[in-house]
């Protein structure tokens, strides 16, 4: 079974438990404080994928780091996990978990670039936008400042791409001119 597959079924079944047990904010807080601590330590994501380090040593570092604050259904979980010794997948079960969140939650996320952070305004009608594209009640904006874009915006809303950004409209440009329309080619 791939990865992608077992961490989808993983999710779920962790999100049908919290769901359960009505605990689905704070198992997502913790798989959220899991990717968090991911994201800013290189280390502890290469030493869950190390099939050298064992797994007792590999759920000691997940209880010292979690045990204070987690859910006990995220540190059993955490148990099961390393018990059936799939630690490696456990970055991508909190992936997945975050986007089947956001699914039960009716959360859309969107991708935004801009040159300059953007203000209130703008930001209430890029998420009116997204609304009427998803047609989902809530929206989640995920803001990135990117000069090389020059003017503009790329908004990202699934699988759609809304570029309306002067370097791409200048890439156009070097393209339309790149053929000449008046010469006979041979």
């Amino acid at each position: 079974m791939s990865n992608h597959r077992a961490a989808s079924r993983y999710a779920k079944s962790i999100l049908e438990l919290a769901l359960e047990q009505k605990k689905l904010k704070e198992v997502h807080a913790d798989f959220q404080k899991l990717t968090e601590v991911a994201e800013s330590n290189y280390e502890f994501g290469v030493i869950l994928k190390n099939p050298i380090i064992n797994s007792d040593k590999k759920q000691a570092i997940l209880k010292s780091l979690f045990e204070k604050d987690a859910q006990k259904l995220t540190m059993s979980f955490f148990d099961i996990i390393s018990r059936k010794n799939r630690e490696d997948i456990l970055l991508d079960v909190a992936r997945e978990f975050e986007i089947q969140y956001n699914i039960h939650s009716s959360i859309q996320v969107a991708d935004l670039t801009t040159t300059f952070p953007i203000d209130e305004k703008l930001r209430k009608e890029f998420v009116d936008v997204v609304k009427s594209i998803s047609g989902l009640k809530e929206v989640k904006l995920v803001e990135k400042v990117d000069p090389e874009i020059i003017g503009g915006f790329i908004l990202r809303v699934n699988d759609r791409l809304l570029d309306d950004s002067i370097s791409s409209k200048l890439r156009e440009l070097r393209n339309q001119f790149s053929t000449n329309h008046f010469e006979k080619s041979i």
